[in-house]
C-alpha cells in the first residue's frame, strides 16, 4: 500500500487502462447473483475513454464527462420476436475517463462504482426499475 504522504511511492501508479477496466468489468459481473447473469446472455461489455459525439448529441448530453455508461440497443422489455434488420447487437458501454473523474471527486471504491454502472446499464436492458438494480446490487455485495 502506498502512503499519500510519500511522493515517491506514487511514481509507478497509473490510472487504469481500458484493459484493466474491461478486467474490473469482468470481476464485476462474475460476482452478479447468477441467475441475473444467466439471463444476460452474450451482451458485450465494451470500455472506451469517452463516448463518442453522436451518443452524446443523442442523449442531450454538453459534457464527455457527462456519462459514466450507456445501454445501447433494444431491451428485452422493449424487443420484438425477431430481430429487426440492420438492427445492431445489444451492447454494454463503460466509459473509462468519466468513470476515473468520478471516481477521484467521491469518497467510493473504483471496484464499487464500475459494478454500480455495469449494474445499472444491464438493468436498462432488462427493464428494470431502480429499487430492483439496487437490490440486485446489494446482493453482489
Amino acid at each position: 500500500m502506498t502512503n499519500p504522504g510519500n511522493p515517491i511511492e506514487w511514481d509507478g501508479v497509473r490510472a487504469p487502462s481500458l484493459d484493466d477496466l474491461g478486467a474490473m468489468a469482468r470481476q464485476a459481473f462474475d460476482t452478479l447473483p447468477e441467475a441475473f447473469r444467466a439471463l444476460t446472455g452474450d451482451l458485450p461489455i465494451q470500455v472506451a475513454d469517452f463516448p463518442t459525439d453522436e451518443v452524446l448529441d443523442d442523449l442531450g448530453i454538453e459534457s464527455e464527462f457527462g456519462l459514466l455508461g450507456l445501454f445501447q440497443g433494444v431491451g428485452l422489455a422493449h424487443a420484438g420476436a425477431v430481430p429487426q434488420t440492420g438492427e445492431m447487437p445489444n451492447m454494454i458501454w463503460l466509459y473509462r475517463r468519466p468513470i476515473l473523474d468520478y471516481w477521484a471527486e467521491h469518497d467510493e471504491t473504483l471496484g464499487n462504482i464500475v459494478t454500480h454502472v455495469l449494474v445499472h446499464e444491464i438493468g436498462h436492458h432488462f427493464g428494470l426499475s431502480d429499487d430492483d438494480m439496487e437490490a440486485i446490487e446489494r446482493e453482489a455485495g
